[in-house]
């Protein structure tokens, strides 16, 4: 029998891993992206906090805070894509839960959601210059994930946000991931929205880590996502439950981040 007409193609060389930070873009980040972001911070912060002396709701803060945050995103060239937002009631008091990984999260929500909204977040920050002042005179809500109930006060003022019509944005990891990977979500994190009775929406900021990990001022531009899942309803969820709320919650975070765009 004639043999068979096989042709083996080689496989195709691999090439070399590029390093992750070139020199190239270190200069960058330092000399032009930092200088340019402390600068916006500095500037705006404290024309907001001028403000803050004559608007006591936030919403003037909020709109600078959107300018600040619409300057860093042009500024690093990461245009983020948002998807599943179009599903969402955004006129309902909703408490959106979103991981944390960069410390450019936030100019990102302020960027991408376009409605009021305010920010859960933990008392550490108020030791911060500026940051933790805009923080405290913006109507943003101060507590302790790890205790709510050691931040009674603050809690009330966070159920009233909420009846008031105002969502809310809270990070349950309770602070930024060291390596990438998604930390357990607390069961405090969520003691708001079962109080109030509002639902729950994941959101999976996608990109954020390679961005700008913790521990380094080198910004690594890149496209950025913003994937929005469907509201998970608290109703059936007590206090005593709250462990299953954040592991569900959790749950489609990590599923929404792990997926795939098109």
């Amino acid at each position: 029998m004639p043999e068979a007409n096989i042709t083996v193609h080689p496989e195709p060389a691999v090439a070399p891993a590029r390093p992750a930070s070139s020199l190239l873009s270190r200069l960058r980040s330092y000399l032009l992206y930092d200088p340019l972001i402390w600068s916006y911070t500095l500037i705006l912060g404290v024309v907001s906090l001028i403000c803050s002396l004559i608007d006591g709701s936030g919403r003037i803060q909020h709109n600078f805070a959107k300018l600040w945050s619409w300057l860093i995103l042009k500024t690093i060239l990461s245009p983020v894509t948002i998807t599943g937002l179009d599903k969402i009631d955004i006129a309902k008091p909703l408490v959106y839960a979103v991981n944390h990984s960069s410390a450019l999260d936030i100019p990102v929500l302020y960027a991408s959601l376009p409605f009021q909204f305010r920010i859960i977040f933990k008392k550490e920050l108020l030791s911060y210059p500026f940051v933790g002042w805009h923080l405290k005179r913006s109507g943003q809500i101060c507590i302790n994930q790890q205790n709510p109930a050691a931040s009674i006060s603050t809690m009330r003022s966070g159920l009233k946000t909420l009846k008031s019509g105002m969502p809310l944005v809270i990070f349950p990891e309770g602070g930024r991931t060291p390596d990438g990977n998604l930390a357990p979500f607390m069961p405090g994190a969520f003691f708001l929205a079962i109080k109030a009775g509002v639902p729950v929406v994941p959101v999976a900021l996608v990109g954020m880590y390679e961005l700008l990990p913790m521990n380094t001022y080198h910004i690594q531009s890149r496209r950025l996502e913003m994937r929005v899942g469907e509201p998970i309803p608290t109703t059936e969820y007590t206090l005593r439950t709250m462990d299953q709320l954040a592991a569900r919650v959790q749950a489609q975070v990590e599923q929404m981040r792990g997926s795939v765009s098109n």
